[in-house]
């Protein structure tokens, strides 16, 4: 479990294949000897498991299922990316619950500077937008944000300073994508809805309800 406030920047130093998952060697923002084999580690909001160290480097294991679902397979040496290790207990919960699991991948479509801060509109895949509500929390390459509001297959998220300085959302463009988790709450509500009135989610249920 994560929180969606990154840790630092990261840099895939090298990838490989074994067998039939990918391996990636991370230079990490912090001490390599404080991180555990086996531990979690968010990379762009990706939950990956530890499986070696080399130095300043930290390496990470990638299935086939999670390089399809999410844009991992797009790494190359040199790419930056957004680092959070897991939850422990007593630590402060400054986001919002963040599993790891990723839902689908999204496409920057605006950014906007208003001042220091920047307004990003994402497009959204279809199986996403049902879990996404105004006011509500997503994740976006693992960074906690609040979507702002929704147009359609868009939605908004205000980035301020901090997270325009501290995450690599600060040098997104339009045209590159973001890998999307939305709040865990929201999928559950969802179920609920599904299993409890059988009505599911339909285009009528999502302008009801202010989705559309």
């Amino acid at each position: 479990m994560f929180t969606g406030i990154v840790e630092g920047i990261g840099e895939v130093k090298g990838l490989w294949r074994e067998g039939d998952v990918m391996r990636l060697a991370l230079e990490v923002p912090f001490e390599a000897k404080d991180v555990s084999l086996g531990e979690s580690l968010a990379v762009d909001g990706v939950c990956l498991t530890v499986v070696g160290k080399k130095g300043e480097e930290v390496h990470v294991e990638v299935s086939q299922e999670t390089l399809s679902r999410t844009k991992l397979s797009r790494y190359r040496p040199g790419t930056k990316v957004n680092l959070e290790r897991a939850l422990r207990l007593g630590d402060r919960i400054g986001g919002h619950f963040v599993t790891g699991h990723v839902d689908g991948v999204g496409e920057v479509v605006e950014v906007e500077r208003l001042g220091r801060s920047s307004l990003m509109a994402v497009r959204a895949p279809r199986e996403v937008l049902p879990y996404l509500a105004e006011k509500g929390s997503v994740a976006l390459d693992g960074v906690s944000l609040t979507v702002n509001r929704i147009r359609g297959d868009l939605f908004w998220v205000m980035l301020v300073p901090f997270t325009l300085e501290r995450t690599t959302l600060g040098k997104m463009r339009v045209g590159e994508v973001v890998n999307l988790e939305a709040d865990v709450l929201a999928k559950y509500v969802v179920r609920y809805l599904n299993f409890k009135g059988g009505r599911g989610i339909t285009e009528e249920f999502l302008r009801e309800y202010g989705f559309l």
